[in-house]
């Protein structure tokens, strides 16, 4: 059904094809789908305590100003992150400031945390309760003489508000965020956060989203701080600033974080790292090139517990979890398998 729509919808540019994505979603537009696996044990999972049907969620990026999460819950995701947002409002960077890459089935974006800011969102969620478990992406603002507190009015914003908070280090279009990859200053943000949660009497859990352009080094050090401060997740990764090499659109030296397809082997490979690293004490939520049964069951398989997609949902249109599920579903059953779980991590057995 989408297919047919495709060649029209990406006549407009891909940030003008997302708001009217944004606005169909709110007007209850898209159609209604079937979902013949909705109830189906072999997806059911637990994220943070709570029961979900299935474990794909959608990625912090789609619903930046947390317009739409429960329409994306009507869509099939088993929990949703919207943001990522900051303490006061912003533009963000410079339009153009999308870009599809057809050919390579990913995107190249510099938006620049362009949000509505903490007080809008936290009041549109307030007047809007979730329906399902939604994870709220918060970041410092671009201009910010104090990152660090940043993060903690973004804590003090959505911690009662949230089913889990995301950290935000890893966006490679706000200039220097990733230097809390930096070991001291990674300790000193976690830390932060840590005593502003006993200050609120909050047990929030606590998810950081890192870079896919880390070094060996830098992944140890991380799992080694995540670990010291008992974090809830971490979520692999971001986009990446760089691995354009072997992209074929023309458009592929675009300044931004890639994402989609070309991401998918970067992304799994660091998990694996991580998953060995961490020991199954924090669970790993997987992201980059996540668009069918196969792709998913190769990050369950790489370590992740859970995984989000936003770049596949543009190719492929709303029904994607449904499809997603489906093919999920004959490979699981083909293994033998009867959830999904049993197979997280098990290429990291053999």
């Amino acid at each position: 059904m989408f297919s047919k729509f495709r060649s029209l919808i990406f006549k407009f540019d891909p940030e003008v094809a997302h708001n009217l994505a944004i606005k169909s979603l709110k007007l209850n537009l898209t159609p209604n789908l079937f979902d013949e696996n909705k109830d189906n044990p072999m997806f059911k999972s637990s994220l943070f305590g709570r029961e979900i049907d299935n474990p794909i969620g959608i990625a912090a990026g789609f619903d930046k100003n947390a317009e739409v999460y429960n329409s994306l819950f009507k869509l099939g995701f088993g929990f949703v992150e919207v943001g990522t947002v900051t303490p006061i409002q912003q533009y963000g960077n410079t339009k153009p400031r999308v870009f599809r890459l057809v050919e390579d089935q990913a995107l190249i974006n510099r938006l620049g945390f362009n949000n509505l800011g903490a007080e809008n969102i936290s009041s549109r969620i307030r007047s809007n309760p979730s329906k399902g478990l939604l994870g709220i992406n918060i970041g410092p603002n671009k201009d910010s003489k104090d990152r660090l507190c940043d993060y903690l009015i973004g804590l003090k914003s959505f911690y009662h508000l949230a089913d889990y908070i995301t950290i935000n280090i890893s966006s490679p279009n706000t200039e220097n965020l990733r230097n809390f990859h930096d070991e001291t200053k990674l300790d000193a943000l976690i830390n932060s956060i840590k005593e502003e949660k006993d200050k609120l009497k909050s047990k929030i859990p606590i998810v950081v989203k890192i870079s896919p352009d880390i070094s060996e080094a830098q992944t140890e050090l991380i799992s080694d701080i995540l670990l010291k401060h008992n974090v809830s997740a971490i979520i692999v990764s971001n986009t990446t600033a760089s691995n354009r090499e072997n992209l074929k659109d023309i458009t592929k030296h675009q300044k931004g974080g890639l994402s989609g397809k070309p991401l998918e082997i970067i992304s799994n490979q660091l998990i694996s790292k991580f998953y060995k690293l961490l020991k199954g004490k924090i669970q790993i939520i997987g992201v980059g090139g996540v668009d069918s049964g196969e792709s998913a069951y190769k990050k369950f398989l790489a370590g992740a517990s859970f995984v989000q997609l936003y770049t596949g949902m543009v190719f492929q249109g709303p029904s994607i979890v449904i499809k997603i599920k489906k093919e999920l579903k004959e490979i699981l059953i083909n293994q033998g398998v009867k959830n999904f779980k049993e197979i997280i991590g098990k290429n990291q057995h053999n």
